[in-house]
């Protein structure tokens, strides 16, 4: 089976290890993943990536002129593509840009006038409800009418697909797994007295943006409540909210509780995860978007979710968007934005340790059978493999 996919994401390389794996999936597998020769990443002044073609076996990246540097819906790919086609030939073609994407209409177009006769699929984590209007309504028709197949990364998103009228295969899986070989259960003494965490300590953590729709404020305002309690808060991360948030910490005499961290790599994150006693993601919804040029958000995946149950660390998550599917019953749920629900999450964890023990081993157990990239290229395949049968 050929297999091509056209995304920006994989631009980096941290990014292809699925698609790597699906390569070696099966003997006839090949992977051909085309990206933008030039990317500009968003919120980046004056950086522009430029891509290079590599290839590991059945696997190999390959940079195809483009027309957009820096907008998803937008991009579309120069003529260097056709002739990629026309050697490639390919069996799947699975465009990552969204269900208004032009570059999957520009490939739906060239499979049909090239007669390659390959299965069109498109991948979107877009999760709330939204109106078009024309030309971009019927640019959607087009590429719905056209899809063999949907990957859609939460399930709202998929309910969404029904609703504006899909009716084909749609799966539910995230883009992106989770390194187990990165993110893994590993004791970090020297790093815990760097940051003066004790033995015992309770480690109430975070990793994220702070901004007002990951539900910072919610998470401090609970730990509030519980002053009389002995824990510490470990923070990845910056943004917007950081002056409000420490000042709110300072209001309340818990700044000297508080471990800020504000810049880590990617290859370290699991040190710090590794040190926290349970990871909270209480991302709170904005659903007021009504059209392309407003705003909403609500929880489309929770990434750090699956890195956290990945080292065994229990994990606390809202009710907004796909937290509760991605949790399940291998961590705590509570209803975004409910202060007190949070902190009684919380002191359930520090006062029953065996009970935060084993919600850990089960979401250690759950992203190892879900969410590594190893599970999700097998998942991918036999997709591909439905939808190529049909």
């Amino acid at each position: 089976m050929k297999i091509l996919v056209a995304s920006h994401t994989y631009i980096v390389d941290l990014n292809c290890e699925k698609l790597r794996i699906l390569s070696q999936l099966e003997p006839r597998i090949e992977v051909t993943v085309v990206v933008p020769k030039k990317w500009k990443p968003g919120g980046v002044q004056n950086k522009i990536i430029e891509t290079q073609y590599r290839e590991e076996g059945k696997f190999r990246i390959v940079p195809v002129s483009n027309f957009s540097q820096n907008h998803q819906g937008l991009l579309t790919f120069g003529a260097d593509l056709i002739s990629l086609l026309r050697k490639f030939r390919p069996h799947i073609i699975q465009v990552e840009q969204g269900s208004r994407g032009l570059a999957y209409a520009e490939m739906i177009t060239l499979n049909q006038l090239l007669g390659l006769k390959a299965k069109n699929l498109f991948f979107t984590w877009w999760n709330l409800p939204y109106e078009l209007k024309f030309p971009v309504s019927l640019l959607e028709k087009y590429n719905l009418t056209h899809s063999h197949g949907i990957i859609s990364g939460n399930q709202d998103g998929a309910e969404i697909l029904r609703q504006r009228g899909y009716k084909g295969s749609i799966k539910v899986m995230p883009q992106l797994g989770v390194d187990e070989t990165l993110f893994t259960p590993t004791p970090q003494p020297e790093l815990a007295t760097q940051l003066g965490i004790k033995p015992g300590d309770f480690v109430v953590g975070f990793v994220g943006r702070f901004v007002q729709e990951k539900g910072l404020l919610t998470l401090l305002n609970a730990l509030v409540t519980l002053k009389d309690k002995s824990w510490k808060f470990l923070l990845l991360g910056r943004g917007p909210l950081q002056s409000e948030f420490m000042n709110k910490a300072a209001e309340n005499n818990i700044q000297d509780r508080i471990i800020l961290v504000e810049s880590v790599p990617h290859n370290e994150v699991p040190k710090y995860i590794n040190l926290m006693s349970t990871l909270v993601l209480p991302s709170e919804t904005n659903d007021k978007l009504k059209n392309l040029t407003s705003v909403g958000w609500k929880e489309q995946f929770g990434h750090v979710l699956i890195e956290a149950m990945a080292c065994k660390v229990a994990v606390i998550g809202s009710n907004s968007g796909e937290i509760p599917y991605v949790i399940g019953d291998a961590g705590l749920i509570f209803p975004e934005g409910d202060v007190q629900s949070l902190s009684h999450c919380i002191v359930q964890l520090m006062e029953k340790p065996e009970f935060a023990k084993n919600l850990g081993e089960m979401g250690y157990q759950k992203a190892m059978t879900q969410y590594t990239n190893k599970a999700l290229a097998k998942k991918q395949l036999e997709f591909y493999q439905e939808l190529v049968s049909q």
